[in-house]
């Protein structure tokens, strides 16, 4: 996709605080004149997570074909359409979708939004409608009532999950161990959420991101290990045993990788916008490139993890000789605009931490690679957020 203008980001803007979750597309001139268009990977991801179409389980063939009633959102009204998801016989069967009528709808290179409701699909023209005013009309109008229906659906998770926080901020909690990730740990458990591995939200859609707010720390967005087929390297062990250092007993690799200086492994990131792809680098000329993330990857995991996210601030006290947590402050984000994500990363605002290490065992483990953003930048890949203070 190409990148959005500024106007497209603001229009998206007014529509990620309204509580809209949409994905977006863009129809070439040739695939307009053909009538098809990719499902790129966030097109997929999105009608996956809507339960809408799942097209790693659609065969080939146009018998397959799968047709969702949807309709096209103009100034003046919907116009009734169809989408028709399918996988042709040809070119390994890559994921297409169309929607009928769209080539009188919107031009090549326009970017369009796709916003699912009650199991139909709504498009919108995010390069040719005025948004702003449509929202603000006086006078009701199809755009306004989709978002103030998906508003309030939104709305409900959120309100319930901030009357929870604010019950557990009333007083400082006991941490339930001792450890870095005990804040995030013990807000989970008075939540009543499993303690496990999922890469999904944490509660009803929602992600949970708890910090000890003095600390300044950069913030996880998220862990996602490398695409190893793509790689010279194949897996975190061979990355421990090229630059791995002893501590004591242990041999590991614990460190922070930037696209603006290397590291004292000598390890660097590379943006290669050409190709789509995010590199780790080595300065030793027999390894150079050795790992590789495709930025598709990276963006669909983004807004995986973080299409609506609860990051709370809380201050870490001492009572009795024990840690306890005061949790005081909750920054509501939605949507991360995703070509922001890959400026972040090439202005070295967004980085990523190695966490390898070898057991006495023989095994190697990797808590990551995680990637983390500066603290108070978050205002630079979401739009903007709500800040709620809590009740103590």
């Amino acid at each position: 996709m190409r990148q959005l203008s500024t106007v497209e980001i603001n229009r998206i803007k007014l529509l990620t605080e309204k509580s809209v979750e949409l994905t977006l597309i863009e129809p070439t001139e040739n695939g307009l004149q053909k009538s098809i268009m990719d499902a790129t990977g966030s097109v997929r991801t999105y009608l996956k997570s809507k339960s809408v179409h799942d097209f790693d389980l659609q065969k080939q063939g146009p018998e397959n074909k799968i047709q969702i009633p949807s309709q096209l959102i103009s100034a003046d009204g919907l116009v009734s359409s169809v989408a028709s998801l399918y996988r042709p016989v040809t070119k390994k069967g890559d994921p297409r979708i169309w929607f009928k009528g769209i080539g009188n709808y919107a031009d090549a290179n326009d970017i369009l939004g796709i916003v699912e409701f009650e199991k139909q699909l709504y498009v919108l023209n995010i390069t040719q409608l005025d948004l702003k005013k449509l929202l603000e009309a006086k006078r009701t109008n199809p755009l306004q009532e989709l978002v103030n229906e998906l508003n309030v659906i939104s709305n409900e998770v959120a309100e319930e999950l901030l009357k929870l926080l604010n019950k557990i901020a009333l007083k400082p909690v006991p941490a339930m161990l001792q450890a870095d990730t005990a804040i995030g740990r013990t807000l989970e458990t008075l939540l009543g959420i499993d303690i496990n591995s999922s890469k999904k939200p944490d509660y009803k859609g929602i992600e949970l991101k708890s910090y000890r707010d003095k600390r300044g720390n950069r913030k996880n967005l998220f862990a996602q290990v490398p695409d190893w087929k793509l790689s010279k390297f194949k897996s975190s062990a061979e990355i421990l045993d090229a630059f791995g250092y002893s501590r004591g007993v242990d041999f590991k690799l614990y460190c922070t990788v930037s696209t603006l200086v290397r590291n004292s492994q000598g390890l660097m990131l590379r943006m290669d916008s050409k190709i789509s792809q995010l590199l780790e680098n080595s300065d030793k000329q027999t390894v150079n490139d050795f790992v590789v993330w495709s930025l598709d990857t990276l963006h669909n995991r983004l807004l995986e993890k973080h299409n609506e996210t609860f990051w709370i601030a809380a201050d870490s006290i001492t009572i009795g000789g024990k840690e306890h947590f005061q949790y005081k402050k909750v920054e509501h984000t939605k949507k991360p605009i995703l070509s922001q994500f890959d400026i972040l990363v090439e202005q070295g605002i967004i980085t990523l931490d190695h966490l390898i290490k070898r057991k006495p065992t023989g095994s190697v483990v990797e808590k990551g690679p995680i990637f983390k953003i500066k603290p108070n930048a978050l205002d630079l890949l979401f739009p903007p957020s709500k800040i709620y203070q809590l009740i103590h």
